[in-house]
């Protein structure tokens, strides 16, 4: 599994959400029982019913203060991940959300006020290492929240799975 070395330049389109987005918003527990083709056209349609539609890979959703709140629901990263998005920003994020985010190597990063600064559609990048957050646009330079080395390794993997992979794979290696 190749290390990915993208983290310090991810740049997207923002696709704007106001605050407490929660699981059930992400990943709606009415369709759980459906083919996963299906499960991924219903993604935030209770906040806007085209994002399913019209999110292409590599947008970045950007969002209000508690994104993710709600129960643990493990698919409600791996839906935005499965739709394209390359990562989420929002003024501050559900812990359990943040976690499992990273843990399929879906980058998640808090900066308050990001919701007040960038609009719908503005064209967003992100420095995933030192935190940097550019709107050329708008002409405004944030800083978010650091992600932890840790975390940063895990991200740079592509998820805790292909991590444990490479980390078992070297280890037979060096035998």
């Amino acid at each position: 599994m190749a290390i990915n070395d993208d983290l310090a330049k991810i740049v997207g389109r923002a696709w704007l959400f106001g605050s407490d987005i929660s699981t059930d918003m992400l990943s709606p527990g009415q369709y759980v029982h459906h083919p996963m083709e299906e499960r991924l056209t219903h993604v935030l349609e209770s906040a806007r019913p085209e994002f399913a539609g019209q999110v292409r890979p590599g947008d970045i959703v950007v969002a209000g203060p508690n994104f993710g709140c709600g129960s643990s629901r493990e698919s409600a990263p791996q839906h935005l991940k499965d739709l394209g998005v390359a990562a989420v920003i929002a003024d501050s994020l559900a812990r359990i959300f943040a976690r499992n985010a990273i843990a399929i190597g879906l980058v998640a990063i808090a900066c308050p006020t990001i919701s007040e600064m960038v609009g719908d559609g503005d064209i967003i990048e992100v420095d995933v290492i030192t935190g940097r957050i550019t709107i050329p646009a708008r002409n405004v330079i944030l800083d978010a929240d650091s992600i932890p080395e840790p975390m940063l390794d895990v991200l740079r993997h592509g998820g805790i799975e292909s991590m444990l992979a490479a980390i078992g794979a070297e280890q037979v290696q060096d035998i």
